[in-house]
């Protein structure tokens, strides 16, 4: 990035994600964070350390401000659209986490506001910017393994969230799955229009009191004809479970998960070996890097974003055709746009 065009960013929200992405952009050239919006910036005084000018309760200062000039969004989903829609009509560039809204007709809503506008707009599905996923990429594209017929992800998390996070969530496909169903997406190179979950509640009982489960089996019919199955878990026991399989007339590949070490100590005992890494900020904070630069890149050189609206929108409707085919127990079509 030239040093004529400094990025001047707001982000609102500033739990996990929010502060993930301040510490990331904070060792990034000519990336300034002006304001930092969160409704306990009260305890959050060690933000300053990553370069934080200014903090706020309220995100409407951020909007207000004309110096900056890329927002964001790392807030609550159910603020999203909203969010979305003033800082567009206030010329700003959106980088906004997932998924876009709980509604297709909020989410369409939003997606009017930005083509009006004319801002770039990104969204935060980072396991598309993973080294391995995108070298999978380019090995569909090539052809290396010919044609895909399957595609097969496992995606499970070393632990459930508490109960209140699960309330506002918008269910295991909304929330967890939709990060899949991008990925689906995105290594195929085709639509899905086709999906049918099966599902329980296996770890906490609680959760099926939200209208939710944490055990999910979802199975993909693309566009292409290929086809593909998503498996998630609240809890896997031994760490952060994701892997990928991509299987196709001429082979085959396989993504197996990042360990600490690749150490592999053989005794009598038997093959050990360490688990994979703890949670999704060890295993993908690279992916969150590229991801932010990459946005930065087609602001300065105003170059489409990787990670479209549009692609936000498919992801989301896949998520609402599945918890539609978990509640009926039949295949449900997915709405193209």
């Amino acid at each position: 990035m030239s040093t004529n065009n400094m990025m001047v960013v707001g982000v609102i929200g500033a739990g996990r994600i929010g502060k993930l992405h301040i510490s990331n952009m904070e060792k990034m050239k000519n990336v300034r964070i002006k304001a930092v919006s969160d409704p306990f910036v009260n305890n959050m005084q060690d933000l300053f350390q990553l370069g934080v000018e200014k903090m706020t309760k309220n995100y409407q200062d951020i909007i207000d401000d004309p110096e900056i000039n890329i927002v964001f969004i790392c807030a609550p989903t159910d603020l999203h659209v909203e969010i979305i829609i003033e800082a567009a009509k206030a010329g700003k560039h959106i980088f906004c986490e997932k998924p876009i809204s709980f509604s297709d007709e909020e989410t369409i809503r939003a997606y009017e506001a930005i083509k009006k506008a004319g801002v770039k707009f990104q969204l935060g599905f980072n396991r598309r910017f993973d080294r391995n996923f995108s070298k999978v990429k380019d090995l569909v594209v090539n052809k290396t393994i010919g044609d895909l017929h399957i595609l097969k992800i496992a995606s499970r998390d070393p632990e459930p969230p508490n109960l209140e996070y699960i309330a506002r969530s918008g269910g295991i496909f909304m929330d967890m799955m939709i990060h899949d169903f991008d990925m689906a997406r995105f290594i195929s190179g085709s639509e899905v229009i086709e999906v049918f979950a099966i599902g329980s509640t296996l770890i906490n009982p609680q959760i099926s009191e939200y209208n939710d489960i944490d055990t999910a089996i979802v199975t993909l019919k693309f566009e292409n004809g290929a086809v593909g199955v998503i498996d998630n878990s609240r809890q896997a026991v031994y760490g952060y479970d994701q892997r990928l399989e991509v299987f196709g007339s001429k082979g085959s590949v396989n993504v197996n998960n990042e360990t600490e070490t690749r150490i592999e100590i053989a005794t009598k005992e038997g093959v050990r070996r360490d688990n994979p890494l703890h949670f999704f900020l060890e295993r993908y904070n690279e992916a969150y890097i590229m991801e932010v630069k990459q946005f930065f890149e087609a602001i300065e050189n105003n170059t489409e974003v990787t990670c479209k609206f549009e692609d936000g929108i498919m992801a989301q409707r896949i998520a609402s055709s599945a918890k539609e085919s978990l509640m009926t127990g039949q295949p449900v079509k997915v709405k193209n746009l």
